[in-house]
């Protein structure tokens, strides 16, 4: 620990001597605070969001007219612990969230700073005038009673209650805690109906599934149209007197695990359709037998309930078409309106969809028409409107739509070089809270009127320190790989770039791989993070190239499951190489001083890169990669030869690896292993360990730090290497 203070200190230091010089530094780019999870009340103009300054995790908030942030927690350490779940009561007078990331594989809460008494995850309230904050309860996932007087949580397949005015309770009382609807099942999916009087959830059995309908006054539960299916995603109606849901066919005799009754495992194919070879479902080819493949009367798969919630019979409002694809994959509904609506991926694009909930024989109403990638919605407090951020017309960013959800055409109601994000409606109807960016300016809240006007931008305020004149608006570009494969970038030149100068250059690669960069900064943490690095790169010299390659989202869906991709063949390598030879052939870049950085699936492409050409990128920094697919080293094997490993004697260029052993997506192990083979390549390679940390860390001094390194590595062995 105090070896990685002393290099904390010295990195900090260096930076610091940077900006006295008059470069900002990378401290100055990541200042500002990032805002995530925006809510609204539906009685009252008023908004909740999170926000983190500099690893200072805080919940805030702002109401009409003036829209003041107003910091209603006093987290003022950074420590890692992350804030998420937020949630703001009908009348906004209290918010609650959860404090703490969950359990790894081994049970294990999440303790970036090694506190020695173990890492926690609770459930917290705030009240909206800022007076107090307090823990009510351990746990997750909390839905919060539209009065904000009680809240109600799963745990361990059952529901618990916690009212929000308990403050101060023990971990022995939280473990003492009895369940508050205890019924057989693993039961969940919790919605409070609107009136606050009941609780609809998913009761889930052995082989089928069961709506539950809770009474908060008589403490009694029915179940709604009890059935022998798959009931599943309550919805309620704007009055609380209705619930909708989801009704498949229940499980058949061929899908059984029963040993007793000697049938195949669950998910067994019936005879007809084996050895297809199809990825998606030869199963789904063969005509329902009821016993293999289930189908309700007239063959169709899914249909739509509704219940009146003073009976216990359910009538159906929809089904699909028999062997329908189009509606066949519904796992989400909503009560809009006098609308049930839903998404659905019909061919390239996710769209929106809407039918009536009082029944009929129409078609699903199409809401979001356009080529475009659907993000993140918003609905007006009557259900009657649907905000949503989508990059029909503007690839490469997002901006804000509305439609009415019983159907007709749909405005948008932003535009320009911003982007706008989670449209988050106003109660009065007349305005919408967004989040909102642009190339130079990081995530805010913002609002708009609800018929379109530019963000009135309250939080953050930007200091001066933040370096706004040192930044550069990337460009788009868009190449083609080797296999004739389009796919979009951005790239960042330097201010001070002259003619005839040839730059050293990084690319950069994002995670996920369902991911986008845009142009500007991100909506989400890490690659928001990573913007503001491309920024920053360029104030050091640095031509950067961000690289949308295949597999991603924003450019459809054969874009984003293209074949011999992944395991299956890594084709998605042929994009980044293809952006190599891209920057290689540019007169401002020195082809000899090319280099690339990314976490997760940006870091497996690091290690691609490395490995399989060392000849045309000079340096690396791999970030929390994967290096071997799957578990088996059969060299023949399609997944061993798509690897890092495959490859891993032509690795010459020196690497910084970057890893946390408490890994929830990545397993430390694939770092371990990477490290044992370049030690006997004789591979240079320097290391960052960040002992309980998870996936991304959540610390700003670390990623200080990390910056910190890599700013160090890269001016060694690249921006200083002879050509």
């Amino acid at each position: 620990m105090m070896k990685y203070r002393a290099c904390l200190i010295v990195a900090m230091c260096t930076s610091t001597a940077a900006g006295a010089q008059g470069n900002p530094t990378i401290d100055n780019f990541l200042g500002p605070g990032f805002p995530e999870e925006l809510v609204s009340a539906t009685k009252v103009d008023r908004i909740a969001w999170l926000g983190s300054e500099r690893g200072l995790r805080n919940v805030y908030t702002a109401s009409a007219p003036g829209f003041k942030p107003v910091r209603l927690t006093k987290f003022l350490k950074d420590d890692g612990i992350i804030l998420l779940s937020l949630s703001i009561s009908d009348d906004g007078s209290v918010v609650t969230f959860v404090r703490g990331e969950g359990p790894n594989a081994e049970g294990w809460n999440s303790n970036p700073t090694s506190d020695p008494s173990g890492g926690h995850r609770d459930i917290w309230v705030a009240n909206t005038n800022g007076s107090s904050a307090w823990r009510v309860i351990e746990g997750s996932a909390p839905s919060l009673s539209p009065d904000g007087k009680s809240i109600i949580f799963v745990r361990d397949g059952q529901i618990y209650h916690a009212s929000v005015a308990r403050k101060g309770t023990t971990e022995l009382a939280d473990r003492n805690e009895l369940p508050f609807i205890k019924s057989w099942g693993r039961n969940g999916d919790p919605q409070w109906s609107p009136d606050g009087s009941k609780i609809a959830f998913t009761s889930v059995r052995q082989y089928h599934s069961l709506i539950g309908i809770y009474d908060v006054k008589t403490h009694s539960v029915h179940y709604a149209s009890p059935s022998v299916d798959f009931d599943a995603s309550p919805t309620w109606s704007g009055d609380s007197r209705k619930v909708a849901f989801t009704r498949r066919p229940g499980t058949p005799f061929g899908q059984m695990a029963n040993p007793g009754l000697s049938l195949r495992g669950i998910g067994a194919a019936p005879p007809a359709a084996a050895g297809r070879g199809g990825r998606a479902g030869g199963a789904a080819e063969v005509a329902p037998d009821g016993i293999y493949r289930a189908a309700f009367r007239g063959g169709y798969t899914l249909a739509f309930m509704a219940m009146d919630v003073t009976s216990d019979t359910a009538r159906e409002v929809w089904h699909n078409e028999p062997n329908a694809k189009t509606f066949a994959a519904v796992n989400r509904i909503k009560w809009a309106g006098d609308n049930l609506i839903f998404p659905q991926e019909p061919e390239e694009w996710i769209r929106y969809y809407s039918v009536s909930a009082n029944g009929g024989t129409q078609a699903p109403i199409e809401l979001t028409p356009g080529n475009g990638q659907l993000e993140t919605l918003g609905l007006s407090a009557d259900g009657r409107t649907l905000y949503y951020a989508s990059n029909v017309g503007d690839v490469d960013r997002r901006h804000v739509w509305k439609v009415a959800t019983s159907g007709g055409p749909a405005t948008q109601i932003t535009n320009g070089n911003e982007i706008e994000m989670y449209p988050a409606p106003l109660a009065s109807g007349k305005q919408v809270a967004v989040l909102t960016a642009s190339a130079t300016r990081p995530l805010s809240v913002g609002v708009i009127a609800a018929s379109g006007s530019a963000p009135r931008i309250i939080y953050p305020t930007l200091g001066k320190d933040f370096p706004i004149d040192a930044e550069v608006v990337p460009q788009s570009v868009v190449m083609k790989a080797a296999d004739g494969v389009e796919f979009h970038s951005q790239l960042f030149l330097p201010k001070d770039l002259k003619p005839g100068e040839k730059r050293p250059a990084i690319i950069f690669v994002h995670g996920g791989p369902p991911r986008q960069m845009l142009l500007g900064y991100h909506y989400m943490g890490f690659y928001h993070t990573a913007y503001a690095v491309n920024e920053w790169l360029t104030t050091l010299g640095y031509v950067v190239m961000s690289v949308n390659y295949r597999m991603g989202i924003g450019y459809g869906k054969a874009f984003r499951t293209p074949p011999n991709s992944g395991e299956l063949g890594n084709a998605e390598y042929g994009d980044v190489l293809a952006a190599g030879k891209y920057l290689q052939g540019r007169a401002d870049v020195d082809p000899k001083r090319l280099g690339i950085w990314g976490l997760s699936y940006g870091g497996i492409l690091t290690s691609q890169a490395l490995a399989r050409n060392s000849d045309m990128f000079a340096a690396g920094v791999d970030m929390a990669g994967v290096h071997v697919w799957g578990n088996s080293l059969d060299t023949s094997s399609v997944a061993y030869k798509a690897s890092t490993i495959s490859a891993i004697d032509g690795w010459k260029s020196p690497v910084l690896i970057w890893h946390s052993d408490d890994d929830r997506n990545v397993p430390f192990a694939q770092t371990i292993g990477l490290v044992e083979m370049l030690r006997q390549r004789n591979v240079y390679y320097e290391l960052i360990v960040n002992p309980d940390d998870t996936h991304e860390t959540f610390m700003h001094k670390r990623w200080l730090y990390t910056f910190s390194r890599m700013e160090s590595f890269l001016q060694r062995f690249l921006r200083d290497r002879k050509s």
